[in-house]
């Protein structure tokens, strides 16, 4: 089921030009409406239900209506991200609340170095990949 946005919840990410599910959803169907100042989902057909929306949102405003065999019909699933980990609240439709935490990351934050190891690059001309040695070759 695709994603919506409860307008009551949604700030619009505090006017700024681009929202956090603007800049998560992978298809770029989430836009701002201008009017409102809201978040909207503007093709709902062609969400893929990855839920990047749902967990980024500052404000949990962005709900999906799940599937009945995981939440059945009157449940709710929230998600409630930090900055290691990931709890997931489950409302049944009797009224029993269950939450689920997972972490979300294997390293802190911002100590991944993408370029450690590998050597610095070249010559823009040479024939070589980036990871390679500089050999010279015989092209001819």
């Amino acid at each position: 089921m695709p994603t919506f946005v409860r307008t009551d919840k949604c700030d619009g990410c505090k006017g700024q030009d681009k929202t956090a599910c603007m800049y998560i959803c992978p298809n770029d169907l989430m836009t701002l409406n201008k009017d409102i100042m809201r978040g909207v989902n503007q093709e709902p057909d062609a969400c893929w239900e990855c839920y990047s929306c749902v967990k980024i949102c500052p404000q949990q405003a962005i709900e999906a209506r799940h599937y009945a065999d995981f939440s059945p019909l009157g449940g709710s699933c929230q998600p409630l991200r930090g900055t290691d980990s990931i709890m997931w609240t489950i409302k049944f439709r009797n009224g029993n609340t269950k939450r689920f935490k997972f972490p979300i990351r294997t390293t802190p934050e911002g100590s991944i170095d993408p370029f450690g190891g590998k050597p610095q690059p070249g010559d823009i001309n040479s024939q070589c990949y980036f990871t390679e040695t500089s050999v010279a070759t015989n092209i001819e």
